[in-house]
């Protein structure tokens, strides 16, 4: 007899295909610019995107608060929507078009860190999701039962997860999805702004605990955790869409709403900046449980991104392996790790996700669009790759590591080996310029320039060899 999981998938490849890491054909590319706005509007309209917003206040004023949400965004989007332009051309995952740049298994270290950041991220929605609900829950019934809370929000991002992108985008986003979390962050922005005196929050100084650049780095941050995973959804754009376009405006315009909002909740509320001091500020407003649950419903949406690409980056190293039976398992282990989450680790993750991606990006940019022309073509993805190109690991190295002196980032005793290697070693500042330029400036502009000088002669000469080689 088949088991419900077989006849489960059954249906799931009647209705929406699963597929793996080889191009997708024309045949299943069925997303719009539009389609891509939405999806990546709804991501940017996230519970825990308002919560990060609260990280910038009170240290920022909120003038400062949403120059930094501004700027931030307008920095952050951009390479996102770059590698969703690469994502359509080639027409495969994010961790696949990192082969050409670092060979097949080169490309095995990003994969094993993406991964690593992608089961992070669902624990972390895991958790805000089951955090929410058991407000709600005590608020309204008196009930306080987390882990029931935890495993339902799991087992919903996983069945979305199951379904895919296209499903998810068409048949959730598109009809239900988008209406209400719009109609959510109207609704909490009308009240936060009956609440606030913006002229008096205007003219009130921050308390300077948190430099204005490590500020817009924060802000930067969260569309960069979606870079490794862009190209996943890209790969399913029809070729005449606006990939860049939708990507962008859809991002940018929900990631400076919902930041700029979060940070208004503390100012006009007094909001505490974390999942449940949020959770009680939108309680707090007429009909604010209300708007809690349909916050609640389409936060779904972010932790079936994680688990989803997740699986797609584990195919990378495993092509063979199933998808779903990796969705899965990649739940699992989020559903797991929710238990131990703290709002400082959420902190610190986002500065190590920007330390490890906004390097990587770099490389991949002076490689992909400047010394590829933008365009891989079928080689792309073969398996005749090399098995590593070392060089390219250099400007990623560097990047990091500026990265890392620029702004001290992670565990108490990987800083201090940071500073022992730049201050006692090589008797440099430290951290350089006392934080002040930021990290992803730096890191990007080193990673990108040292990725141009390096990789440059070897591309010739494999340009150069192709075009000798006779035809077959």
């Amino acid at each position: 007899m088949a088991t419900v999981l077989d006849r489960l998938e059954r249906v799931l490849e009647r209705e929406a295909p699963a597929w793996g890491i080889d191009p997708v054909p024309a045949e299943h590319r069925r997303l719009s610019g539009l389609d891509l706005a939405v999806l990546w509007g709804s991501l940017a309209l996230g519970f825990l995107v308002l919560v990060t917003g609260t990280l910038l206040v009170p240290a920022l004023g909120l003038r400062d608060a949403l120059l930094a949400i501004v700027l931030g965004s307008a920095v952050g989007c951009a390479p996102l929507a770059l590698v969703a332009v690469a994502g359509k051309r080639e027409g495969v995952p994010g961790m696949v078009l990192f082969r050409p740049l670092l060979g097949l298994r080169g490309s095995y270290l990003p994969t094993a860190l993406n991964v690593l950041q992608l089961v992070g991220w669902t624990a972390v929605e895991f958790w805000a999701m089951g955090q929410m609900a058991n407000r709600m829950s005590i608020r309204l019934f008196g009930l306080d039962a987390y882990p029931l809370w935890l495993l339902l929000a799991a087992v919903v991002c996983t069945a979305l997860a199951l379904g895919g992108p296209v499903l998810v985008v068409r048949r959730w986003l598109e009809r239900f999805g988008i209406y209400v979390v719009l109609a959510a962050a109207v609704w909490i922005t009308v009240g936060a702004l009956g609440r606030a005196d913006l002229g008096a929050l205007w003219s009130r100084p921050g308390e300077g605990r948190l430099p204005f650049w490590l500020a817009v780095d924060l802000v930067i941050a969260m569309p960069i955790s979606w870079l490794p995973l862009v190209a996943d959804y890209s790969r399913f754009a029809r070729p005449d869409a606006r990939a860049f376009a939708g990507t962008y405006w859809g991002y940018l315009l929900g990631n400076v709403w919902f930041y700029a909002l979060g940070a208004l909740l503390v100012l006009s509320a007094g909001a505490e900046p974390s999942v449940a001091g949020i959770a009680v500020a939108v309680a707090g407003l007429t009909a604010g449980s209300l708007v809690l649950v349909a916050l609640l419903a389409v936060e779904t949406d972010e932790a079936f991104a994680d688990v989803y690409s997740a699986a797609v980056s584990l195919q990378n190293v495993a092509p063979a392996a199933d998808q779903r039976r990796l969705i899965l398992l990649v739940a699992a282990i989020g559903l797991g790790l929710a238990w131990f989450l703290t709002m400082e680790a959420y902190e610190v993750f986002l500065f190590l996700i920007g330390s490890v991606f906004v390097p990587l990006f770099g490389v991949f940019a002076a490689h992909y669009f400047v010394l590829q022309g933008g365009r891989y073509g079928p080689a792309g993805s073969s398996d005749d790759l090399p098995a590593l190109r070392p060089l390219a690991l250099l400007p990623w190295a560097v990047g990091f590591l500026l990265y890392h002196w620029s702004v001290p980032t992670g565990p108490a005793w990987w800083q201090a080996a940071v500073r022992t290697v730049f201050e006692g070693w090589l008797g440099l500042p430290f951290p350089l310029a006392g934080s002040a330029l930021g990290a992803s400036a730096p890191a990007f502009v080193a990673s990108f320039a040292l990725g141009l000088l390096v990789l440059a002669p070897a591309t010739r000469r494999r340009s150069a060899g192709r075009a000798a080689a006779p035809p077959r």
